[in-house]
C-alpha cells in the first residue's frame, strides 16, 4: 500500500530554479476538454527597427507575410480543471499583492 504524498511530510524543493531561463510571453491560448485544459504560451515580436534615421521616423516597419504573423510557441502546459483553478488563483493572489504595493 503506498502513502499519497500530502501524507508523507517530504518537503519539496524546486531544483534548477535559477539555471531556468525566463521566457517573456505574450500571447497566451487555452484550449480544453471535459476535464483538461492546455495553456500554449507564445511570443510575438515585430520587426526590428533597424534601418536609416528617416525610415525609423515612419509607421512600423511592415510585416514580412502579411498573411500572418508568427507566434514563436515557448510552452504547452497540460493541466486538470483542479490545478488551473489553483493557477487561476495562485496568479489572483500574486497580482493582489503586486497591486498593495504599487
Amino acid at each position: 500500500m503506498s502513502a499519497s504524498p500530502q501524507t508523507i511530510g517530504i518537503p519539496l524543493e524546486w531544483i534548477d530554479f535559477d539555471e531556468t531561463p525566463i521566457l517573456f510571453a505574450n500571447h497566451f491560448l487555452v484550449q480544453h476538454q471535459i476535464e483538461e485544459f492546455v495553456v500554449s504560451m507564445g511570443q510575438v515580436v515585430g520587426p526590428p527597427p533597424v534601418g536609416p534615421p528617416e525610415d525609423l521616423r515612419l509607421p512600423a516597419h511592415p510585416v514580412e507575410d502579411p498573411r500572418h504573423v508568427p507566434i514563436l510557441t515557448l510552452a504547452r502546459v497540460g493541466l486538470t480543471r483542479h490545478r488551473l483553478t489553483e493557477l487561476i488563483e495562485l496568479l489572483q493572489n500574486a497580482l493582489e499583492e503586486h497591486d498593495r504595493h504599487k
